[in-house]
């Protein structure tokens, strides 16, 4: 390519020019193929499931740091749980396929997902462990852990409903095999047993995950078939919601304690009301946001954290510290 010198420009400056315009021109070229992204997928539960709005909070608002940097965040879904390991299996190789350097996701179904995140890694994408699969973050190697101890979580949630003078305790699990759910009834389990409280495990069929008539249902029937039972702990809020129907229909408000893991404006309206005993909080926006942002970082800059795991719960939210959560919860953010 030729310049003709313009009058009273030197042949200087027109190189100078002309070559800050070739380095504009390469570095735009390379930012359009991708070549110096760092591209991030994150794979979570169901789409039906409104936990997930609150990780995504944390996901989106790392998301603006991600771009400020040259990199991308793909979120990616499940439509529901009645295929759930399969169906996540899929996203981890959908997100290889589509080019992903980094996976954040919990593990809950180790059957099917371990093997597709040990094939992710082989293939070089470097893998985040959030909300779930603490215990089985080492056979992928992932990076780290962000989210609460599940079996801790339970412990402290059996010995709270304990010492509140619960003798029988109904553990419900929405979602069947699910390890981090099977290992927060455990934790129910032992703990109420070690405060000298029973634990009756109800596992319900997983296609009436977040079907509130169908779980109210089953709670119902329980609570009708043994009226020993003097409180319930479910394992999400919205199932929170279907048993304090179930309670309230059977006139045992008063009678029956009611605690949940997780958090939302209902379950924090009935502590507020003396219609809930409590709330077992593992802080959701922030397994997102650090997951995705700390997953990014190492990508793009190499850092890591010193701390393995890092524990975002759990917490207890009763009368003593509602208005707290209610504020975040106001927020999108609890």
């Amino acid at each position: 390519m030729s310049i003709r010198r313009e009058a009273g420009k030197s042949e200087e400056v027109i190189d100078v020019t002309f070559n800050k315009f070739l380095a504009t021109a390469a570095t735009a070229a390379l930012m359009a193929s991708g070549a110096a992204a760092q591209d991030v997928a994150v794979i979570v539960g169901s789409a039906q499931d409104g936990f997930w709005n609150m990780v995504k909070k944390g996901v989106d608002d790392a998301t603006l740091m991600v771009e400020a940097n040259g990199g991308t965040v793909n979120f990616l879904q499940t439509q529901n749980y009645d295929n759930f390991g399969p169906d996540l299996a899929s996203l981890i190789e959908q997100a290889v396929a589509q080019g992903a350097e980094g996976i954040a996701i919990p593990n809950w179904i180790p059957a099917s997902e371990t093997p597709a995140l040990q094939a992710a890694r082989d293939a070089g994408v470097k893998i985040m462990s959030f909300n779930a699969g603490q215990s089985e973050m080492a056979d992928y190697d992932a990076l780290n852990y962000f989210g609460s101890d599940e079996y801790l979580a339970g412990v402290a949630g059996g010995e709270y409903l304990a010492g509140q003078g619960a003798t029988k305790i109904l553990c419900h699990i929405q979602n069947p095999g699910a390890v981090n759910l099977e290992t927060r009834c455990q934790g129910v389990e032992d703990g109420a047993t070690k405060a000298g409280a029973e634990v009756y495990i109800l596992r319900v069929p997983s296609n009436l995950d977040q079907d509130m008539v169908g779980t109210s249902e089953a709670i119902k029937s329980e609570l009708i078939a043994d009226p020993s039972i003097d409180a319930v702990i479910n394992l999400a809020a919205w199932a929170a919601d279907a048993s304090a129907s179930a309670i309230d229909q059977l006139g045992k408000t008063d009678e029956i304690q009611l605690g949940t893991f997780d958090m939302s404006a209902s379950v924090l309206e009935r502590i507020s009301n003396g219609t809930q005993a409590m709330a077992i909080d593992q802080q959701p926006y922030l397994q997102g946001f650090l997951a995705t942002s700390m997953l990014f970082a190492n990508l793009k800059f190499g850092t890591e954290l010193a701390t393995k795991p890092v524990l975002t719960g759990p917490a207890i939210v009763d009368a003593s510290n509602v208005a707290t959560a209610i504020e975040g919860v106001k927020l999108g953010a609890r």
